[in-house]
């Protein structure tokens, strides 16, 4: 009996010691509780504009309720871990506009997807909250730790807090669903941040120059267009390699150049081609937009899915060799450095390409819609969304909003177009409608050249359409199902093994894997 009286004491210790930890240490705040701030002087039924600098004509207004104190925060400081991508780095660069209002310190760490991937899943599972903003990959973030998120609409429906400028409305419906939502839109985890999606970036120099040539020897214009098929890429590629062996052209040295390293970008080049040619990874509906826990059988092995096999590792037999060790960055400085005539790659790196300290083509690049296949095509999506973790502290959420409110908003995307260091493709249908951005989606004009990865935008637009589009998997497992994949492609490309039996070891590991 005083065994068990000791140990019920010892069990009220540890309770009255965690209740007590979580009311007054700065640690785990597993729900979102009441606001911090005083909300007396604040009348809700009047929206005044935020101090920020720089508001532009056309474009909604960061507001917040008269009497809300934008410095309330002071002193606080946030860390932001993002991919090590040219949005998060033109944030970081004028991040002193945000703090200059708001007094609030923001870190921004950047590092590659993979870290980012290792360093949210520890901090999650120590619910430390050293990150409260997180970069909220969809597939790799987002669909295994939404649970750990805040339901932003608890922020955004707020009367005493700034809302999203525009609404939700603003954000381009189809990335608002693949970054904002996981299984429902019961809750938004996320918002919109980045759009990187796959397009066909090219050299318009050498297309130019030898369109006469190409289509007098096989009698069609190879300008890249919305008609041109999978077969005619690998036809050019192979023609651009044999000129090249001949002397003919000089400006680059291989035809073609691929992302497949065995990394994700492996699992993402090749899924441009399996869209098109009618296939998927598994079998399960809505899982390329609100997302999954149960994705179906696999499809891998499908016959669609082992001719896009077939057709992917024969291109890859002719492209430039370091294609089997090159992710995003590799190709995309491989072409920046004139060595491959054109390429898949994320239209975001178009103001990598366009920036003379980093790259020999400057003027010289073209961008269209990736090739179509037999049954369409695919121009793989990997936009992103910021969310705040619901273990940060309340005040570092109300913060955190704040600062969400700032980066994702119109005028900030706006703003980061024309930073000397690049910047996203704005995910806000009221920047499209702006007179000097739809100028810079012409090539050549002052606006393109303020705005260089507005160049990329016209076939962004035409890769979002939903006929167009593709969305991997977004479901808990995926980074399990993602390094099978890439795996097992990277065994095939290689020479290891056939398709057929690439696509086959592929589907019965991704089965047995989520049976």
């Amino acid at each position: 009996m005083r065994v068990l009286q000791k140990s019920i004491t010892c069990v009220l210790i540890v309770l009255i010691s965690i209740s007590t930890l979580s009311l007054f240490a700065g640690g785990a705040n597993e729900t979102e509780g009441e606001l911090t701030l005083d909300t007396t002087n604040i009348n809700p039924d009047v929206m005044v504009d935020a101090p920020f600098d720089g508001w532009v004509q056309g474009l909604p207004r960061i507001t917040a309720p008269e009497g809300f104190d934008w410095k309330q925060y002071e002193g606080v400081t946030l860390n932001f871990i993002s991919e090590n991508t040219t949005p998060s780095t033109a944030i970081a660069a004028n991040i002193d506009l945000f703090t200059k209002v708001t007094g609030i310190e923001v870190n921004i760490e950047q590092a590659d997807l993979s870290v980012v991937v290792e360093k949210v899943g520890l901090d999650i599972n120590s619910k430390q909250a050293k990150y409260a903003l997180i970069y909220a990959d969809p597939f790799q973030i987002l669909a295994k730790n939404y649970k750990s998120f805040i339901n932003l609409n608890t922020f955004e429906e707020n009367q005493y807090l700034p809302s999203i400028p525009g609404g939700l409305d603003d954000f381009i419906t189809s990335q608002l669903e693949v970054c904002g939502y996981m299984g429902n839109k019961d809750n938004l985890y996320a918002v919109p941040y980045d759009s990187p999606t796959m397009l066909w970036g090219y050299r318009k120099d050498v297309f130019d120059k030898y369109k006469d040539l190409f289509m007098s020897e096989k009698g069609y214009d190879w300008t890249p267009s919305e008609d041109t098929t999978w077969d005619q890429y690998y036809e050019i590629a192979e023609w651009i390699n044999e000129k090249v062996a001949s002397g003919v052209i000089t400006e680059v040295t291989y035809g073609t150049g691929h992302q497949a390293a065995q990394y994700d970008s492996l699992m993402c080049d090749f899924s441009n081609v399996l869209s098109s040619y009618g296939g998927d990874w598994f079998s399960g509906t809505d899982l390329g937009n609100i997302g999954s826990v149960t994705v179906g059988k696999s499809t891998a092995n499908t016959d669609k899915a082992i001719r896009a096999a077939e057709f992917y590792d024969k291109l890859l037999s002719i492209a430039a060799p370091g294609s089997s060790s090159w992710d995003w960055n590799g190709v995309s400085e491989a072409f920046a450095a004139s060595e491959i005539a054109m390429c898949p790659e994320w239209h975001e790196y178009s103001a990598t390409w366009e920036n003379p300290e980093s790259s020999k083509v400057v003027g010289k690049v073209g961008w269209e819609i990736l090739p179509k296949g037999p049954e369409g095509r695919g121009n793989i999506y990997g936009g992103t969304g910021i969310a705040i973790s619901k273990y940060a502290t309340q005040r570092e959420q109300e913060a955190a909003w704040l600062f969400l409110v700032w980066a994702t908003s119109p005028q900030t995307q706006y703003a980061i177009l024309k930073s000397d260091v690049g910047g996203s493709t704005p995910t806000r249908y009221s920047v499209y409608e702006l007179e000097d951005v739809k100028n810079g989606m012409i090539a050549g004009t002052e606006e393109s050249k303020a705005m260089p990865n507005l160049i990329s935008t016209n076939a962004a637009l035409k890769a979002w359409e939903a006929q167009n589009v593709y969305n991997r998997p977004k479901t808990p497992m995926w980074p399990q199902f993602d390094s099978i994949i890439y795996s097992e492609l990277s065994k095939m490309i290689a020479g290891q093994q056939s398709p057929e039996e690439t696509m086959n070891i592929i589907a019965s590991k991704c089965d047995n894997l989520s049976d």
